[in-house]
Parts: structure tokens; sequence; C-alpha cells
């Protein structure tokens, strides 16, 4: 008897990984986004190359080894023995944001060092989480004496007053100039759910795509945030008018009409009811 055993598509692993928030295997999700990019990507070989850094940071320290000297022997580890940082002379690479790059390279973007940086600190046994900060993805530590925010883009750990000051282009834009309502520091400090820290990574690769108007890189991003957030109806209008870029109006228009069905209150229903209606009458 044949069994007739169906890889998954990269897009229902995907939703397989993605599916419980409970169960959520951030560092195995974030992988498995360059598989749009790297077809013949091994997944399970990612991991295990991820899983042999933990067990050499682990010979370093003893087992009974506090929580600040496991942070202190990680950070040697990662931001000086292995070399990982920024990509500060090709920030807007695509690369940046596929780990078998990053592994590769040992350069990325803020928020993939993080997602490695995290899984070596969660294997040490360290309470670490990610944090969407604005403009910039940090990761913390909670230690028995307080609290370690780093960049993981350069290994720094902040100060309040450096986080504070990093805010400071942000809260420009909020409330109007003399406001005594200041949004406390810890708001900006809230742990980041793996399913937003994937949402982020996915948007850093949409920016990017759409500024280079690579409809066809484009789309798989897109097809992802829809799974990962399937009442995020914004991401099917972008899908759309990616996919009448693209030259599909058919896919084009059913996505709009989900936008439109869907986002009563938006601001742009006029002009994306006028787009579908020109994709009616064949005006690509």
């Amino acid at each position: 008897m044949q069994l007739n055993l169906a890889v998954p598509s990269p897009l229902q692993y995907f939703s397989s990984l993605v599916e419980s928030d409970e169960h959520f295997p951030l560092l195995e999700a974030a992988i498995s986004l360059a598989q749009d990019e790297y077809p013949d990507l091994d997944v399970q070989q990612v991991l295990g190359d991820v899983d042999q850094l933990l067990a050499r940071l682990k010979r370093r320290l003893p087992a009974d080894a506090p929580a600040l000297q496991r942070l202190r022997a990680l950070n040697q580890f990662f931001f000086h023995d292995l070399n990982f940082g920024g990509n500060v002379n090709d920030y807007y690479d695509p690369d940046n944001s596929y780990l078998n790059a990053v592994l590769r390279t040992r350069r990325g973007i803020p928020i993939t060092l993080a997602v490695l940086w995290l899984e070596l600190a969660l294997g040490l046994g360290l309470n670490a989480r990610g944090v969407a900060f604005p403009g910039h993805f940090m990761v913390k530590v909670n230690l028995p004496k307080g609290q370690v925010v780093i960049d993981p883009f350069s290994g720094q750990s902040l100060s309040r007053e450096e986080l504070s000051e990093r805010l400071e282009p942000f809260r420009q834009h909020g409330g109007s100039p003399g406001d005594e309502f200041e949004v406390p520091m810890g708001l900006y400090l809230q742990s980041a759910p793996p399913r937003e820290i994937i949402s982020r990574m996915l948007r850093n690769l949409k920016e990017i795509h759409k500024t280079q108007e690579d409809w066809q890189r484009l789309i798989p991003v897109q097809d992802r945030l829809i799974v990962l957030q399937p009442e995020a109806w914004t991401e099917y209008r972008d899908r759309g008018l990616a996919w009448a870029a693209h030259g599909e109006p058919e896919r084009a228009m059913a996505d709009l009409e989900i936008y439109l069905a869907n986002a009563e209150d938006a601001l742009d229903i006029d002009a994306m009811a006028e787009r579908l209606a020109q994709l009616r009458q064949g005006r690509h």
C-alpha cells in the first residue's frame, strides 16, 4: 500500500504553528518566515543550530549559577564571542528578517536578534521577554534586584533616562504641547506576546517589499499576516492592492470586497470602493 503523505505548503505549515496562543513556538514560527525566500530551508536544522549554541553556552555555567551571572554569560557569548549585532550597513536587506541568514551572517535587525537572544535566555532559565518598544524592539530580563532592558541591536543595557530619551520622538506625536499627561514608562516596557512579535517581523518585510514595489514577494507576506490575524481587515485591503498591482484583478477584487464588507468606519472606504469599481470595469 502506498502512502500519499502530502508535504504541507509553507503557508499551511505556518498556519499550524500559529493556530494557538497557548502553544505558540516563537522561534520555529520566526524561522519559518524565510521559507518564502528559501524554499529548501530545513526549519528543524535551524532549530538544531540554535540548540547547539545553547548547549555551548550552558557548558560555560555551573548549574546553580545565579540569574545575574547567567545574564552576563549570555551577553558575553551572544554579543562578543559570537559577535551578533545590528546590520548597520544594510538595515533594509530582507535577509535581516530571516533567522537562517541572521545565524549565518551574525547580523540582523533588533527584532530578529531579540528572537535568537530570547531563545538562549529562556534556555538558561532567565525570566526574559520581548518588548515592542516604539521604533526599536527591545528585550528585558527580570532579576531578583530589578529589571534590565537591553537593546539587542548593540547589546547595551539601557537606563530609564536612556529609554526616556529614545521615547522623545514618539512622545512628541502625542498630546498637545504642555500637556501634563505622560504615558508611564512601564506601559512601553510591557511584554510582547509571540503573535505580536511575528506580526512585527512580517510588517518589517511588508514595508521593505512595498517600498520596492516587489509585489511577488509582498503577497506571501500578506498571506501570512492574514493567517496570523484573520480579522485585521486592512491586511486584506493591502493584499488586494498588491494583487491588483501584480496584474491579478480577480484576486484583488475578492480581497477588496472582504475589506469593504468589514471595515465600516475606515477613512478610505470611498477610495477603495472606487478602486474596486475600476477593477470590475477592467481598468487595472
